[in-house]
């Protein structure tokens, strides 16, 4: 009986709850998405669903005109009186009749130029009048996908169960609906403040939506837009290089202010540029509406076809302040057969404007949950949503909410564990995997015959992996531990080689970590490993090219890593070592020929008799910490999250210190910086900068693993998406040294700003790439690169490729070549 009660209480609050609803359709009857029902002369208003329905919650009683805006429509203006009791309003609305006749464009007295001149004349002006402004936000993501296959490339495709509950036999529907309700305080240009109230995923109760205000700010009264890179806006300072203007039509709205309706035109396809409409008031030349297309390409983004942007702003005769009310951002993308669609839409009302804000306004922290946001209930979002669901909306939350109790029972978790980990007759060799999804532990075991381990080198000839990994986590504290053993056979030199990992993570806070770490295994000379073992596979095999020199390390670790301080982290890390040389044990190749391959000497290719050191031991520290200036960061309850300030360098210092040495010669001490900065140059491009400086102190005679090495490339295979930390025609270990050193990384990508102006060139949707690279150490000449090359290379929608020339240099002209950049490689390795 209760129950009962407190379903007729629900039912009777619920039909109180939007006092005005109804339906917008056009003359015909069809439903009008996206329209702006606003209250006059207010900052309080809703839009549309994609059937056209609204609802708008009145505050108190009284007499409100409400506005029917929608772009190619009249708007409607409507009286009401408001006594607490629901109301229903539907509204026809009719076409503008527009006051532009036919219009002969004179390139020389070309009307709409003129608007637009105008207006990028008062950009400054009108984007100062909302430069600073407190409002309250809504946003909600609906992500859907067509034909999502069991498996992508004979991967099978592990997603959350509260993903995949919306799906059909066919693989289509729902894949992602959330919504969020905020508190915001923004000011320009990337000062912002934003506290989550509520935040709802469909089909989960313990998540915490992403829709945040931070990923709606696009604002045209900038020069330039961004969407992955920088779009031009229509009114830029320099719109007029990239765009041709059409007035297409002229109409009035409720207040009589003149709206031109002004078609923006791309004059090169490939750049990145908007197409679509802009609307600009008269006199205030301030943007009324825009309706954008952005194809996928010229954002650099191959898989998406195209999005659409719309925003629809207010007047409020009071503030006489044009401001956004609504954007809606609709997308369309696919992949491997697969398609994917989705629609975000904003909604932004109780605007207050501000001169100024106090200094202590604002902060690192720029998004923040209060308790429970997660754990609203049915009534509050229907007296809150501005936006009504869509019957789809509405089906897709109430069959993922009413089968989220059952899916997180020990019952069905167990039941879907039972089926997931039956143990079959391949395993042992092929693996095998057991998961207790409701104590939330996992234990896996990689078999005998991991095909995906097999490499080759000539130390160890062919050699395999396996092992077996115990993971624990807890997903609100964030705490987590593993711990793993990986057994590897080489089967030339017929050892056997263990090593064990255990590591703990404490918190999500500051990500306090102990990592523990013992065993045998053959390490590269070079700890950054600047050869990949499925590259040198290849190179070996293939070409009898063994540029992979290793050596045996016995050792144990412990290591410690937390954050300290916002944007600053400290690893500390003390490992005691034994390390033993090795020698080639096979000459097998795919590529019969009388050619030998080289030593595993790094110092003497052929010298095959001597290592280039002795067996010894030793205890090394190494403490380092990375700095990131400006950081700012998210709070929610499970977890912080990090968000790196590209406005500035990040700083990695660090101290390494050898000793207690078997032989006294090979304890050392090393200082260390490291400086990264990525700095944007609007709409030209990018340039990337790594620069890293060093000293040893007592290291005369310290043992060649110690070294600092540097990346070198001797495959002309390029494995990264940038080349800001490796030479790419130096020998591995030829520049190596236990003195003082200097590296110096740059690298410049026009994302298309000049490729896209090439004609012909034009057609690979490419990026330019400069680089620049230098080396010194004392007693040496510097050595140099200078690169030129294409970026984003491919066929279709798969750009994995990049090409460059590379001119080496050290005492004068060393040497020349082509470097093949495969990004696939980070995939294999």
């Amino acid at each position: 009986m209760k129950k009962f009660y407190v379903f007729i209480l629900f039912l009777f609050s619920s039909t109180f709850i939007a006092q005005v609803k109804g339906t917008i359709t056009d003359e015909k009857g069809n439903p009008l998405p996206f329209v702006s029902v606003i209250i006059q002369n207010s900052y309080s208003g809703t839009t549309t669903n994609d059937k056209g329905k609204y609802e708008l919650n009145l505050k108190k009683e009284g007499d409100y005109t409400l506005l029917f805006q929608f772009l190619g429509f009249k708007t409607v203006k409507k009286t009401i009186h408001y006594e607490k009791t629901p109301i229903t309003i539907d509204i026809q609305l009719s076409e503008e009749n527009y006051n532009l006749n036919e219009v002969v464009i004179n390139p020389k007295n070309n009307p709409a130029n003129a608007i637009i001149k105008s207006a990028i004349t008062a950009r400054k002006e009108n984007a100062e009048k909302t430069a600073r402004f407190t409002a309250d936000f809504y946003s909600r993501g609906l992500f859907k996908i067509k034909n999502l296959p069991k498996k992508i490339l004979g991967m099978k495709l592990d997603m959350p169960d509260e993903m995949t509950t919306g799906l059909d036999s066919t693989g289509s529907g729902i894949l992602y609906l959330s919504e969020t309700v905020s508190k915001l305080t923004f000011e320009k240009p990337n000062n912002y403040k934003e506290r989550i109230i509520a935040s709802k995923i469909s089909g989960n109760d313990k998540g915490f939506s992403y829709n945040t205000a931070r990923s709606s700010f696009y604002d045209f009264y900038d020069n330039t837009v961004d969407f992955n890179v920088k779009m031009i806006s229509p009114i830029a300072s320099n719109a007029f290089q990239y765009y041709k203007y059409k007035l297409e039509s002229t109409f009035f709205d409720e207040s009589n202010h003149q709206i031109n309706k002004i078609k923006i035109i791309p004059r090169r396809d490939k750049e990145p540029v908007f197409e679509g409409y802009i609307y600009i008031v008269e006199d205030s030349w301030a943007i009324y509406a825009v309706d954008f297309d952005i194809k996928g390409y010229r954002m650099r983004n191959e898989f998406t076809e195209v999005m659409t942007l719309k925003q629809n702003f207010n007047y409020n005769s009071k503030t006489k302040i044009w401001s956004k009310n609504a954007q809606s951002l609709a997308f369309t993308a696919g992949a491997f057969g697969i398609g994917f669609s989705g629609t975000f839409n904003y909604v932004y009302s109780n605007y207050e404007f501000f001169d100024a804000f106090d200094k202590k306004t604002f902060g690192n922290e720029i998004v923040s949950f209060e308790n429970n946001a997660n754990k609203k209930e049915d009534t509050f979002w229907e007296s809150t949503r501005p936006i009504p669901l869509t019957e789809e909306e509405s089906k897709d939350y109430i069959k993922k909410d009413s089968i989220q109790t059952i899916r997180s029972s020990k019952t069905y978790l167990d039941s879907i564990d039972q089926k997931r980990n039956k143990f079959k007759l391949l395993d042992p060799i092929t693996g095998y995997n057991y998961r207790n999804t409701f104590k939330k532990w996992s234990f896996d075991y990689a078999g005998l015959m991991d095909i995906s381990s097999l490499t080759f080198n000539t130390v160890q000839g062919f050699n395999l992996d396996s092992g077996f990994t115990y993971r624990k986590w807890d997903d609100e504290s964030g705490k987590s531990t593993a711990i793993a053993t990986t057994f590897n056979y080489g089967f030339s030199d017929e050892r056997l080689r263990v090593v064990g990992n255990f590591s703990h993570r404490f918190n999500n806070q500051n990500y306090a970590t102990i990592w523990v770490s013992g065993g045998t295994a053959v390490k590269q000379f070079n700890e950054n490993n600047p050869i990949s073992p499925f590259i040198n596979s290849i190179s070996t095999l293939f070409f009898k090219n063994n540029f992979m020199k290793l050596y045996n390390k016995e050792f144990f670790n412990v290591a410690y890593s937390q954050n300290i301080a916002n944007g600053i982290n400290f690893t500390g890390k003390l490992e005691y070592s034994q390390r033993k040389p090795l020698f080639n044990t096979t000459n097998y190749t795919f590529i019969k020929n009388d050619d030998l391959y080289s030593s595993n000497n790094p110092l003497d290719s052929n010298d095959y008799s001597t290592a280039g050191f002795s067996t010894h031991q030793l205890l090394k520290a190494n403490l380092n910490w990375r700095i990131n200036f400006g950081n700012q960061y998210i709070s929610r309850p499970d977890g912080k999250f990090n968000l790196r300030n590209n406005k500035y360098p990040t700083v990695l210092l660090g101290y390494e210190k050898a000793f207690a040495a078997s032989q006294k010669n090979y304890e050392y001490d090393l200082i260390s910086a490291r400086i990264l900065y990525d700095l944007p140059l609007a709409n030209k491009g990018d340039l990337g900068v790594n620069l890293r400086a060093g000293k040893f102190f007592n290291a005369e005679n310290i043992a060649f693993m110690d070294y600092k090495h540097f990346n070198g490339n001797q495959t002309r295979i390029g494995q990264t998406e940038r080349y800001l930390n490796v030479f790419n025609l130096l020998p591995y270990y030829s520049n190596s040294t236990n003195d003082a050193y200097f590296e110096f990384h740059s690298e410049y990508s026009d994302n298309g700003f000049i490729m896209n102006k090439i004609p012909g060139l034009n057609l690979l949707k490419s990026s330019l790439m400069l680089g620049f690279h230098n080396l010194a150490i004392p007693n040496r000449k510097p050595y140099q690169e200078i690169s030129i090359g294409l970026d984003n290379l491919g066929i279709g929608k798969f750009k994995q490729f990049r090409v460059d020339y590379v001119r080496s240099y050290q005492n004068g002209f060393q040497g020349d070549g082509v470097i093949f950049g495969l990004k696939l490689l980070n995939i294999l390795d």
